[in-house]
């Protein structure tokens, strides 16, 4: 789950630009060849994605000093926004793509800094791909939820990343997580799970300690 908290008592610019940074970094990008084509596709579609994201942002209503949460799970990625709609404001007017800012001046901040581009266009660009199903819309919350594109829920997938991480442990036995995941463009927390998999399935051994110790590879067949 990542929330504004994680990156400590900064400016809501800052805040968003990690925010944005970490979320580029998980929605990574996986492909898969068929016959006659290669196929690259991300999580989730990044456009609206970033759209989204900045919206449950800009219309959070931090009076009650509640901030927006963004969470990535193993088959959604969830953003939520307190406040729901502004007062006045219907659901059909939600989705007309009409700008009804809730915090102006904020707005206006995020235009200027080229966050936000044309006012109203956000949703029209989440709609352009996703249905209005992945909104949530409730008296105090509203959730954005993306399903991760089946493509990058297959095991070959996950396989081929195995493959990656192996090649960099016989590469360099000391690799860390973290230089995994920026070698590989892998998230940390996808990279701790791989290793995880790969311990229990007895393909690589951990020798002495994890600040000083090193990978042993166990089996030796790897391919690329």
């Amino acid at each position: 789950m990542i929330e504004n908290e994680e990156y400590g008592y900064c400016s809501l610019i800052k805040a968003t630009n990690n925010v944005l940074e970490k979320m580029k970094i998980e929605n990574v990008t996986r492909a898969k060849v068929t016959s006659t084509k290669r196929i690259e596709k991300n999580l989730v579609e990044p456009l609206p994605l970033r759209e989204a994201l900045i919206n449950a942002i800009v219309h959070n209503d931090f009076s009650k000093e509640i901030p927006p949460v963004f969470e990535i799970f193993s088959d959604r990625i969830v953003l939520t926004s307190y406040g729901g709609l502004i007062p006045g404001q219907s659901k059909k007017d939600f989705f007309s793509c009409i700008s009804m800012p809730r915090n102006r001046e904020l707005m206006r901040v995020f235009k200027d800094l080229g966050l936000v581009e044309q006012l109203g266009s956000g949703m029209s660009r989440i709609l352009n791909s996703y249905d209005k199903d992945i909104f949530e819309i409730s008296e105090h919350f509203i959730k954005v939820i993306f399903p991760l594109a089946e493509e990058n829920k297959k095991i070959n997938f996950e396989n081929g990343d195995e493959n990656r991480v192996l090649n960099l442990i016989k590469e360099n036995p000391y690799m860390t997580a973290k230089q995994m995941s920026i070698d590989l463009e892998i998230s940390t927390r996808k990279i701790s799970r791989i290793v995880k998999q790969l311990k229990e399935a007895g393909k690589i051994e951990r020798i002495g300690s994890d600040r000083k110790g090193y990978w042993k590879i166990i089996n030796k067949e790897i391919t690329g």
